[in-house]
């Protein structure tokens, strides 16, 4: 082959050098991969083992947690079915605590509401006597004997039955609604009971100052003419007082007048009309039945008098009387005291006889001749009241006593 031949037959021969080597270089690469491959295929058996025993004992640590987990779920089951019993055991005795609790107060709300409705009652019965009330004092009849019962009760309560006289007529022919009985002087005491309800109420009910005006001097007149028809009438010389009293049953009209009506007030005073309500005539009645009683006790200072002269005289007879039995007492003491004197000597008589007999012995008497009839007492003994004899000392002998 020329040297031309191999210059153009080049390219091919580098080709195939080139496939050589390119085989060359792969199969060393398989040949090595394959080695890896093998090396990579044991190493991944170990690691697969491996996983199969961490495999197993993750299932045994998942088999206790499960059992561990079953058992304290169990437990936590127990625990809290008691925890649930004895919550609901107390919800139950607080429950039936609250029933009977609750029964209780509404058993106290029941009869606190029976006393409402009845208290509600009684207010519906009260205003409908209200109600009654205010149609009798619209009436001027009606509210007069309203005024004359109030004057009469309060009279009864205080003054006995013997000091007043109601609807008496006097002299003049009139009547006052109560006559006090009083002594001279003063004299008895016309009273006469005053209602002016109307000109009060439109007094009160004014809304501006010509209205207030207006009803002010209604209410004037009207008090005016009581006053000077009760002057007129009731007192009456030489058989009355020379004052009367005027009764408002009212204590508010009573209050009104002393404070807007202070000219009427005046007059009043000037004309000897005294204007009285309730409770100052509690007060009058209650002086006036001093006064009675003072005037009682005067008309029987004379037979007072007498009695006391009486229990004197009788003091003094008593007084002489236990002077007398303080005189008798007297005696007797001298007489008890004469009397121990006696006893005192014959029981120191009988002390010597004794000593006379127990130093000396005379000659036996025969036949009970000259024996001593009685014999001697011991010393310091008593002596009998009932003795047969008594024992006495004559020329220093003892001889019996019959």
């Amino acid at each position: 082959m020329s040297i031309d031949q191999l210059i153009q037959g080049w390219p091919w021969l580098t080709v195939a050098v080139a496939a050589l080597l390119f085989a060359f270089i792969f199969v060393s690469r398989n040949r090595g991969r394959s080695e890896t491959a093998d090396r990579r295929l044991a190493e991944l058996a170990v690691s697969t083992s491996g996983l199969t025993q961490v495999q197993a004992e993750v299932l045994g640590q998942i088999k206790a947690m499960a059992e561990a987990t079953a058992t304290l779920q169990s437990a936590m089951t127990g625990t809290l079915n008691e925890r649930l019993d004895a919550v609901s055991g107390q919800m139950r005795q607080s429950l039936e605590t609250s029933a009977v609790k609750t029964a209780e107060s509404l058993g106290e709300l029941r009869k606190h509401l029976n006393k409402i409705d009845e208290a509600q009652r009684n207010i519906t019965e009260l205003s409908g006597q209200v109600v009654n009330l205010q149609d009798l004092l619209a009436n001027k009849q009606a509210r007069g004997a309203f005024g004359e019962v109030q004057l009469n009760d309060i009279v009864r309560n205080i003054l006995p039955p013997s000091a007043y006289d109601l609807q008496k007529t006097l002299p003049n022919g009139t009547r006052p609604d109560c006559l006090i009985k009083m002594p001279n002087p003063p004299g008895s005491i016309a009273v006469d009971a005053k209602f002016p309800l109307e000109s009060y109420q439109e007094l009160r009910k004014a809304t501006n100052d010509a209205e207030r005006l207006l009803a002010t001097r209604k209410f004037k007149a009207d008090m005016q003419k009581h006053i000077r028809d009760i002057a007129s009438r009731y007192i009456v010389p030489g058989e009355t007082a020379e004052s009367a009293i005027m009764f408002i049953p009212a204590e508010a009209v009573y209050a009104e007048i002393h404070t807007s009506l202070t000219d009427v007030v005046d007059e009043s005073y000037r004309l000897r009309v005294w204007i009285v309500s309730p409770t100052t005539m509690w007060a009058l009645l209650n002086t006036v039945r001093a006064v009675l009683k003072d005037v009682q006790m005067r008309e029987q200072a004379d037979v007072i008098q007498a009695e006391v002269g009486h229990l004197l005289l009788d003091a003094t007879r008593l007084d002489d009387r236990v002077s007398a039995l303080e005189r008798h007492f007297g005696q007797t003491v001298d007489d008890v005291r004469k009397i121990r004197i006696s006893t005192d000597k014959v029981l120191r008589r009988g002390e010597r006889i004794g000593e006379l007999q127990l130093e000396t012995e005379g000659p036996k008497p025969e036949d009970g001749a000259g024996e001593l009839p009685l014999a001697a007492p011991p010393i310091g003994a008593p002596t009998k009241p009932d003795a047969a004899t008594n024992i006495s000392h004559v020329s220093g002998d003892l001889r019996p006593h019959g």
